[in-house]
């Protein structure tokens, strides 16, 4: 009989492994998806994020 109960504490142990692993994924992949879209909104500006401190460095650097 204890077997039967290590065998069925193990089957749950897996099946909540196996459940939060597969909600991590659909966590990460929304947030690619987040990622995506806010690049392809920051190239339909016309701008990419962290560019404005870069051009400011770049005329900074040829100012002096």
């Amino acid at each position: 009989m204890a077997a039967k109960q290590q065998t069925h504490a193990k089957r749950a142990r897996e099946l909540a492994l196996k459940e939060r692993r597969e909600r991590k994924r659909a966590k990460m992949a929304e947030t690619a998806e987040q990622r995506a879209a806010a690049r392809a909104a920051a190239v339909d500006d016309g701008s990419a994020p962290g560019a404005e401190g870069q051009a400011e460095a770049a005329a900074s650097e040829w100012t002096s």
